[in-house]
Parts: structure tokens; sequence; C-alpha cells
């Protein structure tokens, strides 16, 4: 996520030349077509081209508003998370309760830090590769992680989980397929242990399972937005569409601007360059945007920031169990904060 007012121009534009580079080809062959070999066939009236543009710019508005609706939606669930997490702790440390001081204690630490676990394993799975996600794939989204880094990537899951689970319980977790899942399914099942117990009593047993039920649908939500790309026929045609357009584009400014030549001398037609240019980059760019927005959990600079999130709850959970000794939050890379 970048938290500064806005992208700057320094970054912006080496994101993005790649589509300069391909309107300057897309304007400058046919006018020096036109120009040189008198090729007069190349001018297209302007009709088509303004009707193109229209379906692009209904498309291209279509899937910015749909990505951005995907993103939104996504930091919703993690501010759920937040509120849900936070109403865990209180709850753990207010109905886990046993007359020895120091086994409370311990209990609370074990059931919170189990809950950092299932923090942990959540935000590593959101940050697994899929096929159709960009990060990776596209050269200047590669480029552009020289301005951050994505913690998920540069640390191992088992290094991140032991501080938080004991190891036959860590071994277990790592021989599963979601480790997420099964560290809730773990979470509760030692609950159900301290209930049988009478650590904690049926009321406070039902609300703490309450809890956990809300965390698995949460967990949900941000599986179905992982794992369900944007729909990729509206991928599709956004991206078909707007390059007809950024190639018919030169075509219409030589149509309109040959008609001005007589009046105005042959220097005109060189205005076709950079008019193109200009256009085809603003379609170019909304397109580039929508698809670096469509998947908010991929380790994009644009992002949900799940690792910072899961830093303060774990920072806001350590503090209800009296720690001291926190870990610190996460800083901003360049304004991107992850």
């Amino acid at each position: 996520m970048n938290i500064s007012s806005h992208y700057r121009l320094l970054h912006f534009i080496p994101w993005t030349r790649r589509k300069i580079y391909k309107m300057l080809l897309f304007s400058i062959i046919p006018t020096l077509l036109f120009y040189l070999l008198n090729w007069t066939w190349l001018a297209i009236p302007w009709v088509p081209v303004a009707l193109i543009g229209t379906a692009t710019a209904f498309i291209s508005g279509f899937k910015n508003t749909q990505t951005y609706s995907r993103m939104w939606e996504a930091r919703q669930v993690y501010g759920a998370i937040i509120n849900s997490s936070r109403g865990f702790g209180i709850m753990v440390k207010d109905f886990i309760r046993a007359n020895d001081k120091s086994l409370e204690s311990s209990l609370h630490k074990e059931v919170l830090y189990r809950h950092f676990a299932w923090l942990t394993a959540l935000r590593f799975q959101l940050r697994e590769t899929k096929s159709w996600e960009n990060v990776k794939t596209k050269s200047y989204n590669r480029e552009y992680l020289k301005y951050y880094k994505v913690p998920e990537w540069e640390s191992r899951l088992d290094e991140s989980l032991k501080p938080f689970l004991a190891d036959e319980e860590l071994h277990y977790i790592l021989s599963t397929k979601n480790r997420a899942t099964q560290i809730l399914a773990k979470q509760s099942a030692r609950l159900k242990e301290l209930n049988q117990n009478e650590t904690i009593n049926n009321y406070s047993y039902v609300a703490l399972e309450g809890v956990l039920k809300d965390l698995y649908d949460q967990q949900g939500k941000c599986e179905r937005i992982k794992n369900f790309p944007y729909p990729r026929q509206f991928s599709s045609i956004n991206l078909y569409f707007t390059n007809a357009l950024c190639f018919l584009i030169p075509l219409g400014f030589i149509g309109e601007l040959s008609k001005l030549t007589d009046k105005n001398g042959e220097w005109m037609i060189w205005l076709t360059i950079p008019l193109s240019v200009l256009v085809g980059w603003i379609f170019l760019v909304l397109e580039q945007i929508g698809e670096s927005t469509e998947n908010p959990f991929e380790g994009n600079a644009n992002d949900i920031p799940i690792t910072q999130i899961s830093r303060n709850i774990e920072i806001d959970l350590r503090e209800m169990l009296g720690e001291k000794d926190l870990p610190p939050a996460i800083q901003p890379q360049n304004n991107i904060l992850m």
C-alpha cells in the first residue's frame, strides 16, 4: 500500500514507460508512411476511433471499478480480523481462569500465541503466487520490487511460526496443506480441553468458539478473493479493446491533421506522434492500473498491508499479556507498506 499523497512521476513514468514505447511505435510508423510514401489510405475518419474509444473507456471504467471493489473488500475483511482479534484477546484474558496465576498467564500466552501463528500462516498463504497474478510475471512489476520487499518472500514459514507454537504442534501444522485452517482447529481443540477441565465455563467456551467461527469466516473471504481471479473474459476484452484503440488513434489523428496541412503547413501532420502517445498512454495506463489492483494479496505495491496489520494485532495482544519486549511496527519502504 502506498501511503504517500501520490505516486511520484520519478516512479510512475518508468513503471509505465513500455506503454510510451508502444505508442511511439504505433504513431511514428504510420506517420512516416503517410508523409514519406504518401500512403494516404492510412488516414481514417475520426468516427470509428471515437466509437471504439467510447467502448474502451466504458470497459476500462468497469474493470477499474470492479478491481477497486475487490481491493476494498479485502481491506474490510482484514479490518474485521483486527476487531475479532482484539475481542478474542480480551475474552481470553477474562474467560480463562485458574487458581494458579502463573498457570493462568501461561494459558493466556499459549492461546494468544497460537492466534499469532494463525495470522502468520494466513498471510503466508495469501502471499503465495497464483498463475493469473502479475507481480512476478510482468517485467514492470518485477522492476518495481526494487522499491520495497515482501516479508513473506524474504523469510520461511517454519521460522516465522517457531516462536508461537510448540515443536510437536509446529511439526503437525507444517505437514498440513491449509496451515491456517488447522491452527484454528488446534485452537478449538485446546479450548475444548480447557472447558472440560473447567478452566473455561460453558458460556465463555461458547463465546470463544463463536470468535473462532468468525475468524474462519474472514479467512474464507480472504481465500475467495485470493483463489478466484478477476474474470478472465472481462480482463481479456479490456486488453484487446485498449490495444485496438491505441493502434487506430494515430490513423485517426493523421486523418484529422492532414486536413489542416494545407492551411497551416506540412508540420501539422507531425503532431500525430505526441498527441497519439498522450491519448494512448492514458488508456494503456488505465488498463495497467486496473491490472495492478485486481489481486490485493499478491505482493504488489498496491496490496493490502497484511504484514503490517498482523504485526499491529500482535503488538496489541502482547500488551494485553503485559509484555514489554514488543516487536517493532512494520515501517514503510519508499512509502510502500506491506
